[in-house]
């Protein structure tokens, strides 16, 4: 059963207008739900990339998509790396490519990966398991002024200060090993207040810090440019406003060069029933650009 829903995507469809003999790039694949509607639109012989840095969400997508057989190519890596796999793989120059920057609610539901205060699990949050930096190093060993600033800049934290400064005091008695461990440690060290948990923006900057979040997609934006052919379309769809603020500046700038033209005037973001049937979808924005 495939438990994630893919966002906004009558919306991708309707803008990425997929057809047989097109090629597309899923850069963040998921479990597929994006990928199978639009492999499903490109019947009998459109073809499509997809990465995802998450092995066990990558295997529900090889599950998933196994019907489409080789017209479905899926590597397990960052989107940061996309260059190299759609060479390997004849996928440049190719008709469209959509990014979703959300994360699985896969990761939310399972403790064992560190995503959630919610439940108590390992203080992990890597969305790739080979590599080596987690929460756990970044809260145990980073000090006071670092936190801070990861903290105020990633979670746009208010209290970001007085949480580096409880977190550095604390860990003296003892590393944090656990999500709630940490959390616990958040609500006593700040004022409650606004409809999300205390620990909400701390727990963001963290998932941020560690799987490079903002880095990654100031590296990727370019190359996805340069893998579409004139006419070709980019969808990105962000979930905070720091990704959308670097998405909507790399288009403005882009289109002052004349290199493409944005297809979406405001963000699209999701009607009420699909806000309804899927919460998560609440703060989704999408934004196309088509290359010149």
């Amino acid at each position: 059963m495939i438990a994630h829903k893919p966002v906004l995507l009558e919306e991708v469809i309707a803008l990425l207008e997929p057809k047989s003999n097109q090629s597309f790039i899923d850069a963040t694949v998921g479990q597929g739900g994006h990928a199978h509607e639009i492999l499903s639109h490109t019947h009998p012989d459109g073809r499509l990339l997809g990465i995802d840095r998450d092995a066990p969400n990558l295997n529900i997508a090889k599950k998933r998509l196994k019907p489409f057989g080789a017209r479905a190519v899926l590597v397990q890596d960052s989107y940061a790396n996309v260059s190299t796999h759609a060479y390997a793989h004849k996928f440049s120059q190719v008709d469209a490519i959509l990014v979703d920057l959300g994360f699985s609610s896969a990761h939310i539901d399972d403790p064992k990966r560190g995503f959630s205060f919610q439940q108590e699990g390992p203080l992990d949050m890597r969305y790739d398991t080979r590599q080596k930096l987690t929460a756990a190093e970044i809260v145990n060993t980073w000090d006071e002024d670092e936190l801070a600033r990861v903290f105020r800049k990633l979670g746009e934290e208010t209290y970001a200060r007085q949480i580096a400064k409880a977190i550095v005091k604390a860990r003296v008695l003892g590393d944090f090993q656990t999500t709630t461990q940490l959390a616990e440690l958040i609500v006593k060290n700040k004022r409650r207040g606004g409809k999300i948990h205390p620990a909400t923006q701390v727990f963001q900057a963290l998932r941020m810090t560690v799987n490079r979040e903002l880095e990654e997609l100031e590296k990727a934006l370019p190359e996805f440019v340069s893998l579409l052919r004139p006419g070709g379309r980019l969808a990105v769809i962000s979930f905070h406003s720091l990704e959308d603020r670097i998405i909507k500046q790399f288009f403005a700038d882009k289109q002052k060069n004349k290199e493409i033209k944005i297809q979406t005037k405001r963000p699209i973001t999701a009607t009420l029933s699909e806000i309804k049937s899927n919460p998560r979808a609440r703060s989704a924005k999408l934004r196309v650009a088509e290359t010149v």
